[in-house]
């Protein structure tokens, strides 16, 4: 079977999207590939920080701790893992990502701290509910 174009100058050979050569020249492995594919998957769902809102509480845990609350902010979104060491650093505290349940949690009450920081960088915050 013939291509739609062959032999005009319109017959431009498919490229690979890895490496930028023709597909017959290709020296990406299948798993090169596949990681590529799931990269470009991920940041498809990437979404800007102007257009997320982040809910930020402050939580009485046992023993009287208190707990910074941050949601709002989608795993598929974000890179929620960097948004927490951003805030870890901000806050000089510990903190863990929970990604079933969207949340980033801060320890000790940094409820300012963690609404400038998230200003900061570009998302908008509301006090929760």
């Amino acid at each position: 079977m013939t291509r739609l174009f062959a032999g005009t100058p319109f017959d431009i050979p498919p490229q690979c999207e890895d490496c930028g050569k023709p597909e017959s020249e290709c020296v990406c492995t299948p798993e090169e590939k596949a990681q590529a594919e799931a990269k470009r998957k991920r940041e498809a769902d990437r979404l800007p920080p102007e257009k997320q809102t982040a809910r930020i509480s402050v939580q009485k845990r046992k023993g009287g701790r208190k707990a910074t609350v941050v949601e709002g902010l989608t795993a598929r979104a974000n890179d929620l893992p960097d948004v927490l060491t951003r805030l870890q650093a901000a806050c000089g505290s510990g903190g863990t990502v929970k990604p079933k349940e969207d949340l980033i949690e801060i320890q000790g009450d940094h409820a300012d701290t963690v609404r400038g920081t998230l200003a900061g960088l570009g998302f908008k915050v509301k006090p929760a509910r």
